[in-house]
């Protein structure tokens, strides 16, 4: 029996997927629920496991665009498994069979030939536009299979002008995946969108360096992750957004909708380009709490198993663009979200404390926001407010109780 494979749907709103990689080969034997691709959507990328065991045979390519509920491969559930074939994914390690050394030695000599092929060759179109332009195909980085020169290269190929170099003027072109297209298409949106503006302030960490220098250790053996920094602006947050709620709001339509809760959005970089997991709820959680969400749903990230409904909704975002070396920037809003706030990195500097002048680490933090419905003194006041929680942490954050505060 010929079972055909659809494109499952990966969430509500989405429409179709791309074909990121196949995780097995047209003919090979599958196994029931082997995962055979991974599909991108706008959103994540997921694995598609294989229905049913049998021969399979692919009806798309690789960065094919596929709508939700077409037919992407087919399996032959008559098939007989072939003798000596092992039960796990072909990705796993297996001893080669004497009927397997054939098929080896013969990739390996297709290898050799791809290798070969890359050198430089050009499609007939291709070297006639190089020839009139007297260019040769091995000074160009081809974009077809292989790197096969194509027409399209050889059309866009410039002809060095000026005094020659020597040295390599190639480039390559590689194809957007549909989750970074979504994200281009998003931060268009919002600065075409929106009224965004940005105002900025700068933080004193000492208080925070403190604490935690004083109770990482004790917090860690308790809790089992880190006392990191976004535990404490995730807080100085959701004191900020319930005294200035117009922050923690979004237009729809012509009405303003203001939220009683707080679930904030962390952007995070993942194998497949940024991501925004959601921390639901977040204004009742505790600092351990907080930081033992964050950690779960940026592993999840990190390793491609977060999903679309982790990354829906958000009230608000938090971006860190501190731990790459970011001084001071103007984070772009998360539509439709109203704000976002940027961290950047901590760096030691001279400023004024009571008429002297002392060395503190100190971060600039910047509030991104739609001033559509949110005017300069919420925006300001919001800011202020993280600030001010975050330079007296044990008085607004933690109630004048450090150890109630971080459950030791």
């Amino acid at each position: 029996m010929i079972l055909e494979m659809k494109v499952p749907s990966p969430g509500e709103s989405i429409t179709e997927v791309e074909i990121a990689e196949w995780l097995v080969q047209d003919g090979d034997y599958v196994e029931k629920d082997q995962a055979i691709a991974e599909v991108d959507s706008d959103k994540a990328t997921l694995e598609l496991p294989a229905e049913a065991s049998g021969t399979i045979t692919l009806k798309a390519e690789e960065g094919d665009a596929v709508a939700v509920g077409a037919v992407v491969c087919l399996i032959d559930t008559s098939a007989a498994k072939p003798e000596g074939a092992s039960d796990a994914p072909k990705a796993e390690t297996k001893t080669e069979t004497k009927e397997e050394a054939p098929k080896a030695a013969v990739e390996a000599t297709k290898a050799t030939e791809t290798k070969t092929y890359a050198t430089g060759t050009a499609s007939p179109a291709a070297k006639k536009i190089l020839a009139e332009k007297g260019m040769d195909a091995s000074t160009i980085s081809g974009s077809g299979k292989a790197g096969r020169v194509t027409k399209d290269d050889a059309v866009n190929a410039v002809p060095s002008m000026g005094t020659p170099t020597g040295g390599n003027r190639g480039s390559s072109n590689s194809k957007m995946s549909m989750l970074r297209r979504k994200v281009a298409e998003r931060l268009v949106e919002a600065k075409n969108t929106t009224a965004m503006l940005t105002t900025f302030n700068e933080v004193d960490m000492s208080p925070i360096f403190a604490l935690r220098k004083e109770y990482k250790e004790t917090f860690k053996a308790k809790h089992g992750v880190g006392l990191g920094f976004m535990s404490f602006f995730s807080l100085a947050i959701v004191r900020a957004l319930q005294m200035y709620p117009a922050v923690n709001s979004m237009i729809d339509g012509k009405e303003m909708k203001t939220f009683d809760f707080v679930d904030i959005s962390i952007a995070v970089s993942g194998p497949k380009g940024l991501m925004v997991p959601v921390i639901r709820n977040a204004e009742n959680l505790t600092f351990r709490g907080v930081e033992s969400e964050v950690k779960r749903l940026a592993l999840r990230a990190r390793d491609g198993q977060i999903t679309v409904d982790e990354m829906t909704g958000g009230t608000f975002t938090i971006t860190n663009g501190g731990v790459f070396g970011s001084m001071l920037s103007t984070p772009i809003i998360n539509p439709p979200q109203s704000g976002i706030l940027g961290m950047h990195n901590i760096i030691e500097r001279p400023i004024a404390l009571n008429g002297e002048v002392v060395i503190h680490p100190m971060m600039y933090v910047a509030l991104s926001y739609d001033h559509r419905i949110i005017d300069g003194k919420e925006s300001v006041g919001f800011l202020v407010a993280v600030k001010e929680a975050l330079e007296n942490p044990i008085e607004l954050l933690m109630n004048n109780d450090i150890k109630k505060a971080l459950e030791l």
